[in-house]
């Protein structure tokens, strides 16, 4: 399963040892590139440190995200998230771990879903 579409770069940041189950990692997407369709057992949130991105799930076109703006995704919601088609987007990624496991992923976002905002 690829995870990801594009050049995307990671950084953990922090995997605590069990019984914590925090997980962080600071994520920079190139122009286009985004994760797959995937969920988080616990939620997922999102901090945008650089760059124009954007956030999508099921429910209906994308919202774009900036600089200094924080997402909360809710548990088990499918999604997907990256840079737009002309900026990058680098964010920190923080979600939690139910028995090591962070995310089920599923297949690419197509360039149909991803193009929705425009």
């Amino acid at each position: 399963m690829e995870y990801f579409q594009g050049n995307v770069f990671q950084d953990l940041i922090i995997e605590s040892p069990e019984p914590a189950r925090v997980r962080a990692i600071k994520v920079l997407f190139e122009p286009k590139a985004r994760t797959a369709w995937h969920t988080h057992p616990l939620g997922q949130t999102l901090y945008v440190l650089d760059g124009i991105g954007l956030v999508g799930n099921r429910k209906g076109p994308p919202k774009l995200i900036t600089v200094g703006d924080t997402v909360w995704i809710p548990p088990n919601e499918e999604h997907w998230h990256g840079a737009s088609e002309d900026s990058i987007m680098e964010h920190i990624a923080i979600q939690e771990a139910i028995d090591g496991k962070v995310a089920d992923w599923f297949e690419q976002v197509s360039d149909h879903d991803y193009s929705l905002t425009k």
